[in-house]
């Protein structure tokens, strides 16, 4: 079975877009996070830009191989927002990502059924007008030998196409190597049984 090692997330932010409906006026966002540090970042931001806005709703999905999320409606009726939200980052695919959309109110209700249509609307557009990119899931490993086997260590960073993550020369020498998931057993075994060449997953 071939080990899924790669996901989709965003390159940048995307553009602001505007939704309009019924007077009441949704602007859409879409960031890439890797973390809810980020998130909260991202949400004071909008909210201090949108001053007077009633409506801050959003959601958010993090992790490649256990997925976090959560949509939040922030006072529209219950899953009329955040859930509408959250199917757009799931029908993209897309993890990593956060997508806020700020609503003025015009006068108007629109109703449940106009809510989730408005709210899932506006995080289409704005992933729509984002750009989607495809990253690899790495598997991080720190290894220890000796300069003289210094050679036979590279050859092997070399030919396998392995990123040096950091390096540490001191009596030993000691590296971070990463590599795509689908790669990590066999060059776990590689490293392995070279002699005098100590590895560990980070």
């Amino acid at each position: 079975m071939e080990v899924k090692d790669t996901y989709k997330t965003l390159a940048s932010p995307s553009t602001e877009i505007l939704y309009k409906e019924k007077n009441s006026k949704f602007f859409g966002y879409a960031f890439p996070v890797n973390s809810e540090e980020e998130i909260k970042k991202h949400l004071e931001q909008l909210r201090k830009q949108h001053f007077g806005a009633v409506h801050f709703c959003y959601a958010f999905q993090l992790g490649t191989e256990t997925l976090q999320f959560r949509a939040n409606d922030d006072g529209e009726p219950s899953n009329s927002a955040g859930m509408p939200i959250y199917g757009q980052i799931q029908s993209f695919g897309l993890t990593n990502v956060l997508v806020v959309v700020v609503r003025f109110y015009g006068g108007v209700k629109l109703g449940v059924g106009g809510l989730i249509s408005a709210y899932r609307t506006a995080a289409q557009m704005a992933l729509s007008e984002a750009v989607i990119i495809e990253k690899t899931i790495d598997i991080h490993f720190s290894i220890t030998f000796d300069y003289k086997n210094m050679n036979k260590v590279m050859r092997v960073i070399k030919e396998k196409n392995l990123n040096i993550v950091a390096q540490h020369m001191d009596e030993s020498c000691q590296m971070e190597l990463s590599t795509r998931k689908k790669n990590a057993d066999m060059i776990f075994d590689i490293f392995s049984n070279l002699f005098e060449v100590d590895i560990q997953k980070v």
